[in-house]
């Protein structure tokens, strides 16, 4: 049974997060939780492609619901032995789409795998994406766990970990006017830009859970963390590593988020049972839960509907009429 630690940070003792653009500033708020979607808005269940039915309109209509964030992932081919295909659709081309067809939501990608792209091209296609959605991109980045991805690049898979290091001060540098960079990837000797510039004071990357990195970097390098469903109790103490270390680097206090797959049935009094990354419950358990973890230092969970029974739509509108008031989305600030 967890025990309530009053050392853990809440609205009222936790400074506000930096200043970075408008979703970053919307999605993350210290002692609050907000929730978002995993695109596609689709319970396909045991296929690993989707069929992607209706997505903009369902995308649309989590926007206008009220959901704080919706994410993409990227999965550049559908490994079978994985079983998930993602969206399909190219990360940075579907980001350029639902820009324009949403208003409020914050676009996230969780995550782009930075050992298989060149990071000049990620640098300028995230800031694309920013300016284009006034400043809704949240950056998740990772090293990439799908071994069979890599020889079909003609990529190494077991040097990723440095690729990705070199990948984000080359994305961090080209944010910056004529910037200077040199490493693996290639030099920028400051006698050109790359435009166009992020639309806040700087694209808002989120490291991915470890990404080849020790927990140190990791806290000192990005300005937020993306980690994997766990145990309430244990995920406190998961969380309080990280800020502890954020410190001890010197940085600010940052935001943590979590993604969580969810089955949500119509007996509000059903038990919870286990599925992949997530559990089968009624309303009130998934409540009670989420409560759990924004006493517990997360920022924002990102539900999964893939493996959901009851009609999609259906279950948005009432995650959003049942949940959304206890977990409300803040107003923006840079």
């Amino acid at each position: 049974m967890m025990t309530e630690d009053r050392t853990l940070p809440n609205a009222q003792t936790c400074p506000v997060f930096p200043a970075l653009n408008r979703a970053y500033n919307t999605v993350f708020q210290p002692g609050a939780l907000s929730i978002g979607l995993v695109a596609p808005l689709d319970a396909h269940q045991a296929s690993p492609v989707p069929d992607m039915m209706r997505h903009v309109e369902r995308a649309q209509m989590a926007d206008e619901l009220g959901f704080a964030a919706l994410w993409l992932r990227d999965v550049p081919f559908n490994v079978p032995s994985f079983g998930d295909a993602g969206q399909m659709f190219d990360p940075f081309v579907y980001l350029g789409h639902l820009s324009g067809a949403t208003r409020d939501i914050a676009l996230g990608v969780a995550s782009i795998i930075l050992p298989l792209r060149h990071p000049a091209h990620v640098a300028k296609a995230a800031a694309s994406a920013d300016q284009l959605s006034g400043g809704r991109l949240l950056l998740g980045v990772a090293s990439g766990d799908r071994p069979e991805e890599y020889p079909a690049m003609g990529m190494s898979f077991p040097d990723r970990g440095e690729r990705f290091r070199d990948s984000l001060a080359y994305i961090r540098a080209a944010a910056t006017d004529y910037p200077t960079y040199s490493g693996p990837h290639g030099a920028l000797s400051g006698s050109m830009d790359m435009l166009p510039k992020p639309a806040g004071k700087r694209l808002p990357i989120l490291i991915t859970g470890g990404s080849q990195q020790s927990p140190d970097w990791v806290a000192a390098h990005g300005d937020g963390w993306i980690t994997y469903p766990r145990d309430v109790s244990a995920q406190a103490q998961i969380v309080r590593d990280y800020r502890d270390r954020s410190t001890c680097a010197g940085s600010v206090t940052k935001p943590v988020m979590q993604s969580l797959y969810v089955d949500v049935v119509e007996d509000d009094h059903a038990p919870p049972q286990p599925i992949h990354l997530g559990f089968r419950s009624g309303v009130p358990f998934l409540r009670s839960y989420l409560r759990q973890l924004r006493d517990n230092g997360i920022n924002h969970v990102a539900l999964n509907l893939r493996f959901n029974h009851a009609n999609v739509e259906d279950t948005v509108k009432r995650l959003a009429q049942e949940l959304l008031p206890d977990f409300p989305t803040q107003g923006s600030a840079q």
